[in-house]
């Protein structure tokens, strides 16, 4: 199988969606020979900040000595990117190799009249698949949605569980509380191992304490409020932290720091279940992550900033970052979203920031909202909107309205921010990145 023929087989199946549930996940993993049970992992589960919270986690573990792999969705740059190893996306050659493994079993499942597995359950079934073909000594593992009945959850051999900040998102498959939906999140934490949490709100913490309590589970909080002496900055960012003075991240965006707090607090915890870090891998694993398309400076005359943005606890916090960071400076956004968001909720959170905003469709993706549509939602509300033909349309008129002290600010769906930061650094000197 060519990676060409791999990828046109999961675009055959795209069309099978989201189907909540473990039995074809665990059907299709007792044919690969359950490589999940041969693994230990750190489990993550969220509406926001777990693919950050991974990113800290598994740069801390590889830089402590440990065979690190990494499953993260959706991939921000191409498909391979989301199954890592030690920072390194599977390799062509195991990708093919895999899919047309995986193809083979899902067509027995198939002629048996067990259904076709979803294309997360096989792009899991080839994760753990390729993680156990690495001997993987640990894997940090970022679920895709929800977290009771996702197709991650299969895993047994947890060590710790950790639950990042949990907001309205994926309603219509989550529930329409935040109780409900933290019910879900709490779902990964498994018997008598621990869960790190990181302290939201008092709905949340009830829902994940309970859940924890019947299972045996010890709670531990991350408490970002603890860290002290923040100092924050768009290329590094500094605190104090649990005894350990001066931690350095160089992820921007305030939140990254509630994130890096509840890396640290995981950490810690498998540090006490066989997997120990010693402080100065801790530190040097939170100053070398990178974790593109959160807050991510791609440019700097303009300064031209990218962010995946996509729910409303994403739209408040990047609200906060926008405030404090670029206090009376003229910023033009770019915004696109997929139309299964509550995207009047984004905009009415983000838009008073912005003296332009320029809409557009994310391209190559059924789900996206036309750029026209969300013109006219946010016309409502902002006098100065504009909708863009295309991802290069839109790149060109911020650069012709942005002044060299200005802020372009791109956010949104995940899905086209890749595509955008090509677009940007192709039409940029080098001297302006």
């Amino acid at each position: 199988m060519t990676e060409r023929e791999a990828m046109e087989y999961i675009g055959s199946i795209q069309g099978l969606g989201i189907v909540p549930g473990l039995d074809a996940i665990r059907e299709l993993c007792r044919r690969l020979g359950d490589p999940q049970d041969g693994l230990r992992f750190i489990q993550i589960a969220g509406t926001n900040g777990k693919g950050s919270t991974l990113a800290f986690l598994s740069t801390i573990l590889q830089r402590a000595g440990y065979r690190v792999g990494r499953y993260l969705s959706p991939a921000l740059s191409q498909y391979r990117d989301g199954i890592q190893v030690n920072g390194h996306p599977i390799s062509r050659a195991a990708f093919c190799e895999g899919m047309e493994l995986l193809q083979e079993v899902c067509g027995r499942m198939r002629e048996e009249g067990l259904g076709q597995p979803t294309p997360f359950e096989v792009e899991t079934g080839l994760a753990l698949w390729y993680f156990r073909k690495r001997q993987c000594d640990i894997v940090v593992l970022e679920a895709g949605m929800g977290g009771r009945w996702d197709a991650t959850n299969l895993v047994t051999t947890t060590i710790t569980s950790v639950i990042a900040s949990v907001g309205m998102d994926h309603m219509q498959f989550l529930g329409d509380t935040l109780e409900e939906i933290a019910a879900q999140k709490a779902g990964i934490i498994k018997a008598g191992r621990p869960v790190v949490v990181l302290r939201q709100s008092h709905e949340v913490m009830r829902v994940v304490e309970s859940e924890a309590r019947s299972l045996g589970s010890e709670v531990i909080v991350a408490d970002p409020s603890q860290a002290a002496k923040v100092r924050y900055g768009m290329e590094r960012q500094r605190f104090d932290y649990g005894g350990m003075r001066n931690l350095e991240i160089t992820l921007a965006g305030q939140f990254q720091v509630a994130n890096a707090v509840l890396a640290v607090e995981a950490i810690r915890a498998v540090s006490r279940l066989g997997f120990p870090v010693k402080e100065e891998a801790l530190r040097r694993g939170l100053r070398e992550t990178k974790w593109p398309g959160r807050f991510q400076v791609i440019c700097k005359k303009p300064l031209f900033v990218v962010d995946g943005a996509h729910n409303e606890d994403a739209a408040r916090k990047l609200a906060a970052s926008v405030g404090f960071y670029f206090t009376n400076r003229r910023i033009i956004y770019i915004m696109g979203v997929l139309k299964d968001k509550d995207y009047s909720r984004i905009i009415s959170l983000t838009h008073a920031y912005a003296d332009q905003i320029i809409t557009v469709t994310p391209p190559d993706n059924p789900r996206a909202l036309h750029a026209y549509e969300r013109a006219g939602e946010i016309a409502k509300v902002h006098p100065k909107v504009t909708a863009a033909d295309s991802l290069e349309e839109a790149v060109e008129m911020s650069l012709l309205l942005a002044g060299p002290e200005d802020v372009i600010l791109a956010f949104g769906s995940l899905s086209y921010l890749d595509r955008l930061t090509g677009i940007v650094s192709r039409r940029r000197p080098k001297k302006d990145r």
